[in-house]
């Protein structure tokens, strides 16, 4: 009994303090309003920078309104980073090729591709390229940004490399996918130390 009601006194001292938990994150949601992040510029190394384009195909890029907005800003970025010499790799998806890519931001010969689901490092040799080239940073680009971008992004932050995400070139299929990749990128453990948020036009190469 006296457990009982040293409980119950807890919790009517909790209530009158305003401080009573709510039962979970959906009894918050109306109220939870994080603020948007500040974009940085950021000035990378061509040499150890990689411009990972990430499912740009016909078959998902080109039927999302998302994606084929994004594709002007992607095309000058890319051209930007071919221009530093930057290294650019490509990835693909199931049952498609190379030459699906969207021809405004194709690949050219020599540029690596790989084919994976989400995470581009899974059963690839994406870690491998990557280390080769003494690679320290990647900006990921691409659709979906709640897939390719968030996983892979994520996963060079776990191998010990910088990511750089410009939000303007990490499209969904819709604005709430965006926006939790934003909240992930903001908060989520090693990944949130190691990523910069930008736009592709505060990407500038040495």
């Amino acid at each position: 009994m006296k457990r009982i009601l040293a409980a119950a006194f807890l919790i009517v001292a909790m209530a009158a303090s305003g401080s009573v938990p709510a039962a979970d994150v959906i009894d918050e949601w109306a109220t939870i309003k994080p603020a948007a992040p500040t974009l940085k510029p950021v000035t990378v190394d061509p040499k150890t920078t990689a411009l990972l384009m990430l499912d740009f195909m016909k078959q998902n890029c080109g039927q999302r309104p998302r994606c084929v907005a994004s594709l002007p800003a992607m095309k000058k970025l890319l051209a930007d980073a071919r221009a530093a010499k930057a290294t650019i790799i490509y990835s693909i998806i199931a049952n498609s090729k190379i030459d699906d890519v969207l021809p405004e931001v194709a690949a050219q010969q020599g540029e690596p591709s790989v084919l994976s689901g989400p995470d581009k490092f899974r059963n690839t040799d994406l870690e491998k390229i990557l280390k080769d080239k003494n690679i320290q940073t990647v900006i990921a680009v691409g659709t979906s940004s709640n897939g390719a971008v968030l996983y892979t992004a994520s996963g060079a932050a776990f191998r010990g490399m910088k990511a750089i995400v410009p939000v303007d070139g990490m499209s969904a299929t819709d604005p709430v996918a965006e926006y939790a990749t934003v909240l992930n990128f903001l908060s989520a453990p090693t990944v949130s130390a190691a990523t910069t948020l930008t736009r592709s036009d505060m990407i500038k190469f040495q």
